[in-house]
């Protein structure tokens, strides 16, 4: 299938690893130019020449930097010539006891993702909506939909992105235009923030890492954990012309985790 977005831009957000960077390599691979940030540069640099390499008919531009600052957003959004796919992503907030959170904590983990997001889809939206075409897919949590008890920081500020954008999404200014909203929800995918926690639970609980992974992996019905490479697929289809009747839905991808109808 043709996505029909050649020659498109896309900024996609802490795309030097993980499900940041599946995304940019679908992306690239369908002919859309792409800016890619991170917060470390030799990884950015080493994920740049790797999509590069992928589809050397497009653009890949590299932004170092904290997209979660104003100056890391401003860079960013400064190294393209407009913005047609926004894919907001930022690394999540550390799991832990309510108890022990200040309010820099809570600040932090909003600032980050949930006020972050909404600031540059505030930075590109009219553009899109002049140009009657955007895509924006904000990477979020399946914990949205099924909140995970240590993971308070990130249900919170993640589903107050959800919140905020299930409004926008539907706003026949934006929705009339050809411009939609959708979140991306992601269940454990084999990244670096997966295999951080396993490694942790493993040490605590005395077992090796590959223990630790294996029960892990059972407890999804589809016995196994996600890839980046497919989650950049699913990203690159709600981006594509096709997904224009696809706005304000929350895409979950667990392997079947949630046990929900709904």
């Amino acid at each position: 299938m043709k996505l029909g977005i050649e020659g498109k831009w896309a900024l996609v957000c802490a795309a030097s690893k993980g499900l940041g960077k599946g995304c940019a390599k679908a992306l690239v691979m369908e002919g859309v130019n792409v800016v890619i940030t991170a917060r470390g540069d030799e990884a950015l640099q080493a994920t740049a020449t790797e999509l590069r390499a992928l589809n050397p008919n497009v653009q890949v531009v590299t932004v170092t930097g904290d997209i979660t600052l104003p100056e890391g957003r401003a860079s960013a959004l400064a190294a393209a010539p407009h913005i047609d796919i926004l894919v907001n992503n930022a690394g999540g907030p550390p799991p832990g006891d309510f108890r022990n959170w200040s309010r820099d904590d809570w600040i932090k983990a909003v600032d980050a993702n949930m006020l972050t997001p909404i600031d540059l889809i505030k930075s590109v939206i009219d553009g899109m909506c002049e140009r009657s075409f955007g895509r924006i897919v904000n990477i979020t949590s399946a914990a949205v939909k099924a909140p995970i008890d240590t993971l308070g920081l990130s249900n919170g500020a993640r589903s107050g992105l959800t919140g905020f954008v299930a409004g926008l999404a539907r706003q026949p200014q934006v929705a009339g235009k050809n411009v939609t909203i959708n979140g991306l929800l992601p269940g454990p995918f084999d990244t670096e923030r997966l295999q951080t926690m396993i490694a942790a639970w493993a040490k605590r609980d005395g077992k090796t890492y590959e223990e630790l992974a294996a029960v892990r992996a059972k407890t999804v019905p589809a016995r196994r954990f996600g890839n980046a490479d497919e989650f950049g697929a699913t990203c690159a289809f709600l981006c594509s012309v096709h997904a224009g009747y696809i706005t304000g839905q929350n895409v979950l991808m667990d392997g079947g985790s949630f046990p929900g109808t709904f």
